[in-house]
């Protein structure tokens, strides 16, 4: 399994309380593809700099670390396309965990 980092813009627009619901939504896509999350990181709601259309204007932020199969990613990829609440990701390879030595 390889570790991997994703930071997740989520559309959250008519919801108030849509931002853990949509952390939640891309775990179980994550677990259903056969990962495991690590960690979590939610950064709350925050406004775009540029806004490209009026109906997004801002996007929850959240970032995961996650360990998958490489072979899987394609799929999962795919599946956060797909999906409803996942309005732009970015995914890159996570740092290696170093483990604290004994003195």
């Amino acid at each position: 399994m390889r570790r991997y980092e994703g930071l997740f813009i989520l559309d959250t627009a008519g919801s108030a309380d849509g931002g853990p619901k949509a952390v939640e939504s891309v775990n179980k896509l994550i677990i259903k593809a056969g990962g495991k999350v690590e960690t979590e990181q939610k950064m709350d709601r925050r406004q775009f700099e540029r806004v490209a259309s009026k109906k997004h204007t801002g996007g929850f932020y959240t970032n995961l670390v996650f360990e998958l199969e490489p072979a899987a990613m394609d799929g999962l990829e795919l599946a956060f396309k797909e999906h409803k609440d996942v309005f732009r990701v970015q995914i890159t390879l996570a740092p290696a965990v170093v483990e604290a030595g004994t003195d």
